[in-house]
Parts: structure tokens; sequence; C-alpha cells
């Protein structure tokens, strides 16, 4: 099966976030998840954001970058929310990248030079229709621009819904509908990569 890096959301290492690997562990694959704030949660968005600013995003990238150097190659990088920018970071600058998983948000391609989206990368792009954070702030449109750019090998899945962390099952934004078919099309991409 596939190898995942997965990178938590600006909450922090939440039980969620914790479940969705197991899960993803228990349909066989492996999964390293990094704790890139050093044991701090935050109970919203807001103050998880405030400490990113506080740290830099900077941070949070060479973080990210640091665990993947003592990893295999082969990864497909993942990442819910803040964990999308060194997942996709990740994907588009590493040598040997599998795929990508980005939930809940999405960055254009050009952050991360000039390249685009690396060929023979599959990647999914995972949000909920009318989450404030993932429509109004560019996410889709960076999304939808990705699938565009790369067509056959990108993906994007819009759930009906407002909520922007509706996988993790430890907080109130929790859609179990939306998260049970996110899940399953998760699996069905790591499964056609550890294929």
């Amino acid at each position: 099966m596939a190898e995942v890096l997965l990178f938590h959301h600006s909450l922090g290492l939440t039980p969620g976030v914790e479940a969705f690997a197991e899960t993803l562990r228990e349909a066989g694959n492996t999964v390293y998840l990094p704790d890139l704030y050093e044991g701090r949660t935050f109970p919203d968005i807001e103050s998880g954001m405030a400490y990113v600013g506080e740290i830099g995003f900077d941070t949070i990238l060479a973080r990210g970058a640091a665990v993947a150097d003592g990893l295999p190659e082969d990864l497909v990088f993942a990442g819910f929310s803040l964990g999308v920018v060194p997942a996709q970071m990740l994907a588009q600058t590493r040598e040997g990248a599998k795929g990508a998983l980005l939930f809940y948000s999405c960055v254009p391609t050009s952050e991360f030079g000039d390249d685009g989206w690396p060929l023979g990368v599959p990647v999914q792009v995972h949000g909920m229709d009318a989450d404030p954070f993932f429509v109004d702030e560019g996410d889709l449109d960076a999304a939808r621009a990705l699938v565009e750019a790369a067509p056959g090998e990108a993906e994007l899945f819009l759930y009906p819904g407002d909520q922007h962390l509706f996988a993790d099952a430890s907080l109130p934004s929790y859609d179990e509908h939306a998260a049970r078919l996110l899940t399953e099309r998760v699996i069905r991409f790591l499964d056609g990569i550890g294929g």
C-alpha cells in the first residue's frame, strides 16, 4: 500500500486527525503523522492561525520539510487546511512524490515555482462548496486551476455544506456523510498508488 505523510490543520494534532490517520492505516497504508506545533493544540481556527502568525509560515514549511527529509522518497503528501501548505510544497518540489491529498485548501501552484504541477503526480482536492475559507479565500479557484492544468491527474471533490474542518470527528464542524465519502475516495486513491 501507500506511504503517506499527513500534516494536521491549524488546531494542531487533534484526536480527529489521529483517528483519520488510523483509518488509513487500517486500510493497509503506512501513515506518518508529525506534530508541526510541538505538542500545542488550539480550540479554534483563529487561535491556531494566531500561533502560526507568531512562529511564521516559514517555520511550518521548514518543520514539514525536515520531517520529509527523514522518510522514504516515494510518499503521498497529504494535509488538512494549514497542512496543505507543506504537503503541496513537498508534492511539487520533492523528487519521487507519488501523489497528494489536499483537504479544505489549495494553493496556486505558482507559490512553489514556475513549473506548475509535476507530471505523473496524481492529486485530489476536497472541500465544501459553501465553506467560506475554501471558497472566498481563493482555494477553490486554485483547485479549479490545478484541475485544468493537470487533466487526468488532478481531481476536485466538492461536498454540500459550509464547514471547513468537516472530516475531523473530534470537532463540531464534523459532517459524517461528507467525511465518509471523502475517506472512501482517499482510500481508493491510495489503493491505486500502492497497487
